[in-house]
């Protein structure tokens, strides 16, 4: 659905390039994530994929069609979210919806539908100044929804939501995955990366430095330990930890569970946080 060969681009007035010769591709069907710190040139890329940044250098393909060639029907057939949700703060989030329904001359889902499935419904008829970010957050994933975008474009879709929320949001890009749409989410969210994601890139100061599934990541760059904690007999609490090599012929692990009171047990693989700063060196402030 997409693909990207030695993107490069720099911003009017500015000497020093943005993005630096970025590689990439992703599948119809894939959640594929850019993670990286602010200004590493995330945003920036997924501007050039919507259409809205041109004079870059290298290659760019969406649908099998050049970025810089697309007509207005490219439009109908994607969605975006930006980080930063703009409406019409005196209208309602159903008039705000309805409004730009309006604009696609395509087949188009009912907004009360999207508002429900996004925790909306009760919040419908209120004008969007009375919206917290967390309900502006979703009703932006709304408005992305409504032209049944083939490609969906994130922007920190998590940014200011509750537990809650943000687990409603997640379900439904599960779900969209499901239908077989193409998702690109840009974050520094580790955590929600970690979750949906079927492919991360981690992007540093213009460039790609790894793509790989976070499940890889995690495996290639785990401890391959394993630690317990469990009750000794007199309740005090103890901690071990053992190789995962062959550990189930380990008679001190065996022991452990066999005459204790085990509470925790678990592999310590390392966070996407943690790889990201292994490979790239930064953290993602």
């Amino acid at each position: 659905m997409i693909e990207v060969k030695d993107l490069c681009f720099t911003y009017p007035g500015r000497t020093e390039p943005t993005l630096k010769g970025m590689d990439f591709s992703i599948e119809q069907g894939e959640i594929f994530g850019f993670l990286g710190p602010s200004g590493a040139g995330k945003s920036t890329a997924q501007k050039i994929l919507i259409g809205m940044l041109k004079n870059y250098q290298g290659t760019v393909r969406i649908f099998d069609q050049d970025v810089n060639e697309v007509k207005r029907s490219y439009y109908e057939k994607i969605g975006v979210a930006f980080e930063f949700p703009n409406f019409y703060q005196r209208l309602t989030a159903m008039e705000n919806l309805s409004l730009f329904r309006n604009l696609y001359t395509g087949e188009t889902c009912e907004p009360e539908q999207l508002l429900t499935e996004l925790g909306l419904k009760e919040a419908a008829k209120m004008k969007v100044s009375a919206y917290s970010k967390g309900m502006k957050m979703r009703l932006n994933l709304c408005r992305a929804l409504l032209n049944k975008p083939d490609i969906l474009f994130l922007d920190e879709p998590t940014s200011g939501l509750d537990p809650l929320n943000a687990k409603k949001v997640k379900d439904k890009i599960r779900s969209l995955k499901k239908e077989g749409k193409t998702i690109l989410i840009t974050t520094h969210n580790m955590s929600t990366a970690d979750e949906i994601c079927d492919r991360v890139a981690f992007i540093v100061d213009g460039r790609i430095a790894l793509i790989d599934s976070p499940r890889n990541l995690k495996v290639l760059h785990n401890t391959k330990k394993v630690r317990v904690e469990y009750r000794e007999k007199d309740q005090s609490l103890e901690t071990n930890e053992f190789d995962l090599h062959k550990i189930g012929t380990n008679n001190e692990f065996l022991t452990i569970l066999q005459t204790n009171n085990v509470e925790t047990i678990h592999t310590q693989e390392a966070t996407l946080e943690d790889i990201f700063i292994r490979v790239t060196g930064r953290g993602l402030k």
